[in-house]
């Protein structure tokens, strides 16, 4: 899976970008540095958020209406108190090799990027930057990315004033970036998740088979799209730009239709290539009803379902409350359910608080579905 340079369903996919239909639209110091800028914000947030600047086709819209599904949560706020809803940021991660010979897993997680940035970054707060990066064929493509693609991001020109198009065009630069290291193994791969956070606007980019989930109030959202070669859209571009998909892997070599690095697959710099480098991105404003976020490589979501680790995860931490001990708990229950690949996970919570426990409201029928069933139940006619 693949050393570094210094320094769905609730969504509409337009072009590559999609829009929460809940009504949201849409290092470097040095590599061996990262982990040790984690930081946990404490206190409550700040009433009022400066007004972060976008590009006109981000523009949000709060939902003014509840889902109709949602009730039955204790202490349940108003539109208005929601609408001054700021997250506090804390996380916790975990990598195992599993059963492979060799990890190739790597992971970033800035609580603070004002602190790890320094005071002059220009953007709201708060702010914080996740990444998961599941390498294949080396380690080399992995490590340079997690190393070095926020400050591609940071460095964008478009950054911060349209921070879509800074992602897009720093996924690509840093794959660019990679080819030209003479020093590092180019035909080594790796596919990139990130989460950016700026005050309550969460931007997922992806490109590759990892996965985003956000749970709301015990409901899984999927936030990101698995790029597996047999994807029709995927299928679609790969086909059209000349390539094959042969027992579900691209040109019968790669089980992913995304990926950054994997140069003897390429075509040059510049040209359209069936393996793609470029993210799609999702995006969703956060209200307090987004408890957490799960970030993890394939090798959770092979033998677990976004909504299974949703509800693992909240039992999780309605019990102890720790974002760090429940992402070893997934990763141990994807190693008990007999993953084949590395593991790494990371859990991304927005409030201090554990999440509250979801009751359901009084009825005179005797009811034999659970909440946690009726969120799976909800997930599937959304889906429908």
């Amino acid at each position: 899976m693949a050393a570094g340079m210094d320094f769905s369903p609730p969504f509409t996919v337009i072009d590559g970008y999609s829009k929460d239909n809940n009504g949201s639209a849409g290092e470097n110091e040095n590599a061996n540095n990262v982990d040790n800028t984690k930081q946990m914000t404490s206190g409550k947030p700040p009433r009022h958020l400066s007004v972060m600047r976008q590009c006109g086709s981000t523009t949000r819209l709060l939902a003014a209406t509840d889902l109709a599904m949602d009730v039955g949560v204790v202490n349940k706020t108003s539109s208005d108190e929601k609408s001054e809803f700021l997250p506090v940021l804390r996380s916790g991660s975990c990598a195992e090799i599993g059963p492979k010979q060799y990890m190739e897993d790597e992971h970033i997680c800035i609580d603070n990027l004002t602190d790890h940035l320094g005071t002059t970054a220009d953007f709201p707060v708060p702010g914080a930057f996740y990444g998961v990066f599941d390498g294949h064929g080396g380690t080399d493509a992995a490590l340079y990315v997690r190393a070095n693609i926020l400050r591609f991001i940071v460095e964008d020109s478009h950054f911060p004033i349209c921070v879509e198009k800074a992602i897009k065009s720093a996924f690509v630069r840093a794959d660019y970036a990679f080819a030209d290291n003479s020093s590092l193994d180019i035909s080594s791969g790796t596919t990139a998740l990130t989460a950016l956070i700026f005050g309550r606007n969460l931007i997922i980019a992806n490109a590759g088979d990892c996965r985003a989930v956000l749970g709301r109030r015990g409901r899984a959202i999927e936030m990101s799209k698995d790029h597996k070669p047999n994807c029709t859209s995927e299928r679609l571009r790969i086909e059209k730009l000349g390539g094959v998909v042969y027992d579900g892997y691209l040109n019968g070599q790669l089980s992913v239709a995304r990926a950054l690095g994997d140069w003897h697959m390429k075509s040059p710099k510049g040209s359209a290539c069936p393996l793609s480098a470029e993210p799609e991105l999702q995006e969703t404003l956060l209200t307090e009803d987004d408890e957490f976020l799960i970030m993890g490589c394939d090798g959770l979501w092979d033998v677990m379902s976004s909504q299974g680790a949703v509800t693992v995860a909240r039992k999780e931490l309605m019990l102890h409350n720790d974002p760090e001990r429940c992402s070893r708990e997934l990763v141990r229950e994807a190693l008990k359910r007999n993953t084949c690949d590395n593991l790494t996970v990371i859990v991304i919570c927005f409030s201090p608080d554990p999440p509250p426990r979801i009751e359901m409201p009084p009825s005179r029928v005797r009811r034999s579905i659970s909440a946690e069933g009726l969120n799976v139940l909800k997930g599937v006619l959304d889906g429908n």
